[in-house]
């Protein structure tokens, strides 16, 4: 691949555009790509965008978005949006008095969340939310 083309690219993905060019030196042309090459295509694009890594790596662009797609519904455990999900907005806390509620949380994996709030100020639960749901199991 010339220079032109490869300049720039960020060191990982550089790395894997080597690893695809020395299988397709060692490979028939129009052989199938092992999975192995595709796991560190769709991680490159991840990072880098489906475009970039697409033309970098040279492969098609539509087989790398589906490789992509396969990948983070394999990592999310489903394939399909959880139709049972919803986003509830909560008004903003307005002291009016004492505050008697539960908050629950549960994410896909299954970590749950209870708050009981028995206070006369309401804490900030969109702080506390945003904590679990951003929390590394």
């Amino acid at each position: 691949m010339s220079t032109s083309k490869t300049r720039g690219l960020p060191a990982k993905l550089e790395t894997v555009r080597r690893r695809f060019e020395r299988w397709r030196q060692t490979h028939k042309p129009r052989s199938r790509i092992p999975d192995s090459l595709w796991a560190m295509a769709a991680r490159m694009a991840g990072a880098y965008g489906l475009h970039r890594t697409a033309r970098a790596l040279r492969v098609e662009y539509y087989s790398l978005k589906k490789r992509v797609e396969q990948s983070s519904a394999a990592t999310q455990g489903r394939t399909e949006p959880d139709p049972t999900a919803t986003f509830v907005e909560l008004p903003p806390a307005v002291p009016v008095g004492p505050c008697d509620c539960t908050l629950e949380l549960e994410d896909v994996a299954g970590a749950k969340m209870r708050v009981h709030l028995k206070a006369t100020t309401t804490p900030d639960l969109v702080a506390m939310s945003r904590s679990f749901w951003n929390s590394e199991p």
